[in-house]
């Protein structure tokens, strides 16, 4: 970081990889903050910005509100998915508009859901639980970490929560949606501590960032 200023002074934040990571950058760019060339392709977990005060920590989208509300970052760049399913002690400051998708439910077409013991897989069980109870119906959450579509293919499931952005992967495996649950974009999130203390380059970031969104 810049020779002479302290930790307190730079901002760590951390920030999913993939989608989500591509369409911050370029956000932060807009927003007027120097990002080498080289940031777009880097393979390395931490990633420091001296010219900028700024420390980026790359992480699985799902942990992002960890780190954060652990207080390893500052700030961070989840998705509304993550917050729900996560209910980590964070502040949401400002909805970026990025990466836009939707939660939903899904199964094979023409199908009813088992009468005695619904069962529903997904990798969000908090989401799916609360969104069944809101419709009176109590299931069976299964909690799977990836091809969710696979569940009802083999049986294992009647239907599936997962997360949409264009609904092609549910298409070509003979899925169809049954109910949109939520619409879902990336949020800014702070931790509480770091907020009273690097009060005003937290405001900064979210007044430039704010200017583009």
């Amino acid at each position: 970081m810049n020779r002479g200023v302290p930790m307190s002074e730079i901002l760590t934040m951390a920030m999913p990889k993939g989608r989500i990571f591509e369409e911050a950058v370029e956000l932060l760019r807009k927003a007027g903050y120097s990002l080498p060339p080289e940031f777009d392709d880097s393979r390395k977990l931490i990633i420091d910005v001296p010219e900028e005060n700024l420390r980026f920590i790359l992480a699985k989208p799902m942990d992002v509100a960890t780190y954060v509300e652990h207080g390893v970052a500052d700030v961070g760049i989840a998705g509304k998915d993550v917050l729900l399913e996560e209910e980590r002690d964070v502040y949401e400051l400002l909805d970026l508009k990025i990466s836009h998708c939707y939660l939903a439910v899904a199964g094979l077409p023409d199908t009813k859901m088992n009468d005695v013991t619904p069962r529903v897989a997904t990798k969000y069980p908090n989401v799916a639980e609360a969104y069944f109870r809101e419709q009176g119906e109590q299931v069976e959450i299964i909690k799977l970490n990836g091809s969710i579509e696979l569940a009802p293919i083999i049986g294992l499931s009647d239907r599936i929560v997962d997360i949409v952005s264009t609904g092609r992967t549910m298409r070509e495996n003979g899925l169809v949606e049954y109910e949109r649950i939520v619409d879902v974009t990336s949020r800014l999130i702070v931790n509480p501590v770091s907020y009273r203390i690097k009060d005003e380059q937290i405001d900064e970031l979210v007044t430039r960032l704010y200017g583009v969104v």
